[in-house]
């Protein structure tokens, strides 16, 4: 490389290339161990704003493209890998480490679902 401008596009390259896809795809024990070197693989960034927002991304209804994490303003439907079925509003907050809880309100009173290992989701869709 003859140049900075050149070095942060190979850089910016390989985070929208490989890094991010990797997070989308890789396995929870995975993504763990990327945390614990995420300085190292990363740079000084925020896990939160980038490991877990990307990893989180494999299911887009989650997700905000404009935002770091997951989007806790819409009411989702999870699809375990056992067929099960759970519906509530993302808790953004239990979104560490690879967990996601959902929130559901009733007039019976509030609920908790979960948390879910991000490898025990299949498939998330908004509820409309």
């Amino acid at each position: 490389m003859a140049s900075f401008d050149e070095l942060v596009t190979s850089r910016r390259t390989w985070i929208d290339d490989v890094l991010q896809p990797w997070c989308r795809d890789a396995a929870l024990a995975d993504l763990l161990e990327a945390e614990a070197e995420w300085n190292d693989i990363a740079g000084r960034v925020d896990s939160a704003a980038t490991l877990w927002t990307w990893a989180w991304g494999r299911f887009p209804s989650l997700v905000h493209e404009e935002l770091s994490g997951v989007n806790e303003t819409r009411e989702v439907r999870l699809t375990l890998r056992d067929g099960r079925e759970v519906t509530g509003y993302p808790d953004a907050r239990s979104c560490e480490l690879g967990r996601l809880l959902l929130l559901e309100s009733s007039t019976s009173g509030n609920q908790e679902h979960g948390p879910f290992s991000i490898d025990e989701i299949a498939a998330v869709e908004v509820v409309e």
